[in-house]
C-alpha cells in the first residue's frame, strides 16, 4: 500500500505540472475516507507524501475509529497522571486535544496506582498494554532481607526488580482493576533465573544462588470477577535469560465496566528451598501481540 501510494504522488506531481487533475486535488475528505481503511502506520506514512494527504489526515473522524471504543476513561487516566505531575495548565491541554492527539498521548506510557502500575497503546493495532512492577505485588517475605531484596537494573521498564535469595515457601500474587477495551487478553510474568551483572561492558550474569526450580513446577493462576480462571504449571529454567511465562488467557466484553483480575505464581513446597530468581513485573497483552526482545546472556 505505501509503495502504490507512493507512486501515485509521484504521478500527481508529474500531471499537476502539466495542468491535469491529480491526487492532490481530491477533496480532504475523500483522502480522509480512504485513509480509514489503513492502520495508524499506513495513515502517518502517507501524511508525509503531500499536503492534503497531511491535511486528511488530521481528521478527527479517522482517529476516532482507531482509538478504543473507551478512550475516554483512558484519556482520563493519563490526564489524572499529567494533573499530578504538573502544576498547571494541564487540564485545558487535554480538553483541547484532537482525536489523533489523543492516539499519540496513549501510545506514550501512562503511570497509574503511584507508578506501580503503567499501560500504554500499541501504535499498529490500538490495542492496551499494562505492566504491573514487582513493587505493586504482595510477595510474601519481601520484608526480610535473608529472603528477598529490591536491586537496580536497566533492563526493567520500573529500573527495579525483587531478588529472591533463598526461600522455602514462594508465593507472588497481585491483582487490578480496569475498564479494558473489550477483547481477549493474555497475562504473563517476567522472571529471570540468576542476577544479571555488567562487566567491562559485558553482560553476565551470577548463578551463585540459583538452586530448587527443577524439583517441583511453579504454579501460575488467575482470575477474573466475572468467573474466568487460567491455571498453568511449569519447572522454571533458561538461567541468564528474561522469559514472560504465561498464566492463561481471559476475555473481556464490556470495555466500559471495570474488569478485576487477580493473579498468582506460587511454589509452596516446602520440602526444599528455591533461590537465585528475579520478579520484574507482570504483563498483559492483548492475545497475539508480539512481544518484545529478551534479554539473554550466558556465563
Amino acid at each position: 500500500m505505501g509503495a502504490g501510494a507512493s507512486s501515485a504522488v509521484v504521478a500527481d506531481a508529474d500531471s499537476s505540472a502539466a495542468g491535469e487533475v491529480g491526487l492532490g486535488d481530491l477533496p480532504d475528505s475523500c483522502v480522509a475516507a480512504v485513509m480509514l481503511h489503513l492502520d495508524p502506520v499506513e495513515i502517518c506514512r502517507l501524511a508525509r507524501l503531500s499536503r492534503s494527504f497531511r491535511s486528511a489526515a488530521a481528521a478527527d473522524f479517522v482517529w476516532e475509529t482507531k482509538l478504543p471504543t473507551n478512550y475516554r476513561y483512558l484519556i482520563e487516566k493519563a490526564r489524572s497522571f499529567s494533573s499530578s505531575s504538573s502544576s498547571s495548565g494541564s487540564d485545558e491541554e487535554e480538553v483541547a486535544m484532537t482525536k489523533k492527539e489523543m492516539y499519540a498521548r496513549l501510545c506514550r506510557t501512562v503511570p497509574f496506582d503511584d507508578g506501580t502500575k503503567q499501560f500504554w497503546m500499541e501504535k499498529s493495532r490500538g490495542g492496551i498494554c499494562m505492566a504491573i512492577s514487582s513493587k505493586g505485588l504482595a510477595i510474601t517475605g519481601i520484608d526480610d532481607r535473608r529472603y528477598w531484596n529490591y536491586i537496580p537494573t536497566d533492563e526493567s521498564r520500573f529500573h527495579t526488580v525483587a531478588y529472591l535469595q533463598q526461600i522455602w515457601w514462594l508465593e507472588v500474587a497481585g491483582e487490578v482493576d480496569f475498564c479494558f477495551p473489550a477483547g481477549t487478553y493474555s497475562l504473563y510474568f517476567r522472571l529471570h533465573l540468576g542476577r544479571a551483572t555488567r562487566r567491562l561492558g559485558r553482560r553476565m550474569y551470577n548463578h551463585e544462588h540459583i538452586h530448587g526450580w527443577d524439583i517441583k513446577p511453579v504454579k501460575f493462576q488467575l482470575w477474573t470477577s466475572d468467573g474466568q480462571h487460567a491455571l498453568s504449571q511449569c519447572h522454571l529454567d533458561e538461567p541468564g535469560c528474561w522469559k514472560r511465562y504465561l498464566v492463561g488467557d481471559f476475555v473481556v466484553e464490556k470495555s466500559d465496566v471495570p474488569t478485576n483480575v487477580k493473579f498468582s505464581m506460587t511454589q509452596i513446597d516446602c520440602t526444599h528451598t528455591k533461590g537465585g530468581l528475579c520478579v520484574d513485573s507482570v504483563l498483559i497483552y492483548p492475545k497475539g501481540f508480539r512481544q518484545d526482545k529478551y534479554f539473554h546472556t550466558y556465563m
